[in-house]
């Protein structure tokens, strides 16, 4: 799927993770085996709970229903992104400052490709 799809499905279930007062994490859609699976990962303060991810699921569904953004069969997976949370948005950068981070870059930078610092 085109990163343009991805952009489409984050634009039209983000509003409803917030009126989940949910935060809308990341996208993400891959091929696994012969499946695919349309990964969406939800957060907030204090951490989300089975239950959060139930109803975010049920609802983003429902949106996903009458999108209908992806043609082959796939399936829907809501899910705290978990200790490894990317830090994308300006956002996760100021809510995570101060804590122990993990760094990996594409290319090495004076010899390292791994770095951790707060």
């Amino acid at each position: 799927m085109a990163k343009t799809n991805v952009e489409t499905i984050k634009a039209a279930i983000e509003p409803v993770i917030n009126e989940l007062n949910l935060e809308l994490v990341d996208v993400d859609y891959v091929k696994e085996g012969g499946n695919w699976y349309l990964r969406v990962f939800i957060d907030k303060l204090g951490g989300v709970d089975l239950d959060d991810c139930q109803t975010a699921s049920e609802k983003v569904d429902v949106v996903l229903d009458e999108l209908d953004p992806i043609s082959q069969a796939y399936f829907l997976e809501v899910s705290s992104p978990g200790i490894e949370r990317p830090l994308k948005k300006p956002a996760d950068f100021e809510r995570f400052k101060g804590h122990l981070i993990n760094v990996t870059t594409y290319a090495p930078i004076d010899g390292n490709k791994s770095f951790k610092g707060n």
